[in-house]
């Protein structure tokens, strides 16, 4: 008859067991736990644990554990060897169940098997297992097979502990009915604790999906925004990790643990999803005049009409009786004066190049001596308020207004970030998400915050953003940046209060930005 003592401290484990189970988050970890535990309190010497394939035709080797022969594959021992342990078929090629081989027979009945000597056992093929222990000079007795059911009653995993120990001999024994009911209760609690640890790592997998769902609906509108939505968390999570690794200075103290580094990964993830809202003819205006086309060539088709005029009025003067040379030279100077205020337009229509006074004059001097006859016959200015308004952008190609409608995609992402039930583990990701265009001098947007009323991961997603921008080789406005031009405008806005000055001693000191350059940059944008 079993100590009582005995059987006492083994439940007391077992309740221990439990406990540990309960808050493993990671599966190889919790795995080997399982294993571990079963055989402590079975006092096994051996212990393997199988999970059931997706597509429940299979059982897979997950964790495999002799303490006599100093074996451990799987979890934090050696990788398990899939060529030398394959998986073990649950049907027979007619598409019968496969009661042949002891575990599977488990799988597939849902039933415990109790084995005293696997050598005299009927009913099942054991010969695998005498190969095993003729290669290894080791005795395979006693088996007991237990399956691991989820809350729905469906087997998920099998766990088979092999050779019991007699504690008192230190022989070989038989796994008793008490062995048997503690290991069936372990078996239990781990199916509950991996069923789990399961269902959140599908629904984790869901969310990402509907994440990417989004990023995929910006990236099919528009395709470098999309681009830097991936390429933003890269970057933020490099920064990261640098920042994390700080031993010094005001970063010394930021550590992140791994379920900080999801929060910010999602937040990362998330961070431009406001822009699904945002126009796609603003987001991706490559020129000034850009609107669902290119309205350049509207401008062109007037100056055909304005030169069509004069040629017209050419040869009016010659019917008149005035001298054709002079009627002829007057034509071709205005020509040629149209040819230049043609390419002005053009030139400033890219807006590469900041816009000086001058530029903006010779905007307004066209609009102003240019008439042109529509299409009823009437006599129109030349250029509309609107195109003035975007041929005199002085940077770029935005307008005020779309500007700022560009930067409302920020208010929408706090917005529709705002409206989520986070969990406690992520109830930072609006925070960190809406938080990227603030400035530490309390002059960006849209909340106006300085340095102190930020977070670390805040401040480093605005220079991850920052960063990316630059050097982003897909724009249709612009080219990527080289890194010396891109550090240049970095250092000063570390410099000006744009960004935070510890951080970018850190992005420049670690590299992070060879790294990024390394993995996204073209090779001439990686200079000295």
């Amino acid at each position: 008859m079993e100590n009582a003592d005995d059987l006492f401290s083994r439940l007391e484990q077992l309740n221990e067991i439990g406990t540990a189970l309960s808050v493993e988050s990671q599966l190889p970890v919790l795995f080997e736990k399982i294993v571990v535990a079963a055989k402590r309190i079975t006092h096994a010497d051996a212990g393997t644990l199988y999970l059931v394939s997706d597509d429940r035709r299979r059982l897979q080797f997950e964790i495999v554990r002799t303490d006599s022969l100093a074996i451990a594959l799987g979890g934090t021992g050696a990788p398990m060897p899939r060529d030398k342990l394959p998986d073990l078929p649950l049907f027979l090629d007619d598409g019968s169940p496969n009661h042949a081989m002891v575990a599977v027979h488990a799988a597939v009945t849902g039933q415990t098997v109790n084995i005293a000597d696997a050598y005299r056992a009927e009913g099942f093929d054991f010969s695998g297992t005498r190969e095993f222990d003729l290669r290894n000079g080791y005795r395979s007795c006693s088996f007991l097979t237990v399956p691991m059911k989820d809350h729905e009653g469906e087997v998920i995993g099998i766990l088979q502990l092999i050779n019991a120990i007699d504690q008192r001999t230190g022989q070989l024994g038989f796994f008793s009915q008490a062995d048997q009911r503690l290991a069936e209760s372990l078996a239990s609690q781990a199916a509950i604790a991996l069923s789990n640890r399961q269902l959140i790592q599908q629904l984790e997998a869901l969310f990402e999906s509907f994440i990417k769902l989004i990023n995929l609906a910006i990236d099919e509108k528009s395709p470098y925004t999309g681009g830097h939505c991936q390429r933003v968390p890269e970057l933020t999570m490099m920064l990261a990790e640098a920042a994390d690794a700080a031993t010094e200075g005001p970063l010394a103290d930021f550590k992140l643990t791994d379920k900080d580094r999801y929060e910010l990964r999602i937040a990362a993830l998330l961070h431009d999803c406001g822009k699904i809202t945002t126009p796609v003819h603003i987001v991706d205006k490559a020129t000034k005049l850009q609107t669902i086309f290119d309205r350049i060539h509207l401008i062109d088709a007037r100056f055909e009409v304005v030169m069509r005029d004069a040629e017209i009025r050419k040869w009016k003067s010659i019917a008149e009786g005035n001298a054709p040379a002079e009627a002829e030279r007057a034509h071709v100077d205005f020509c040629q004066k149209v040819t230049v205020d043609r390419s002005i337009l053009h030139r400033a229509n890219l807006g590469s190049e900041k816009m000086a006074d001058e530029d903006v004059e010779h905007i307004h001097r066209i609009a102003s001596e240019y008439r042109w006859t529509n299409s009823d016959g009437l006599e129109s200015p030349f250029l509309s308020d609107d195109e003035i308004e975007n041929l005199t952008i002085r940077a770029g190609t935005l307008t005020a207004g779309e500007r700022e409608t560009i930067n409302h995609h920020i208010v929408a992402t706090i917005r529709m970030l705002e409206q989520l039930p986070w969990p406690r583990h992520l109830k930072n990701v609006p925070e960190y998400a809406g938080g990227h265009h603030e400035r530490m001098d309390g002059k960006g947007y849209p909340k106006g915050l300085k340095r102190e009323e930020m977070s670390w991961q805040a401040r480093i997603m605005g220079i991850a953003d920052i960063f990316e921008a630059l050097t982003a080789k897909d724009r249709p406005y612009k080219d990527g940046m080289k890194l010396s031009q891109a550090l240049a405008i970095l250092q000063r806005f570390s410099l000006n209060g744009h960004i935070d000055p510890a951080l970018h001693d850190v992005f420049v000191t670690s590299e992070v930005y060879r790294r990024y350059a390394s993995a996204f940059l073209k090779t001439h944008q990686v200079d000295r």
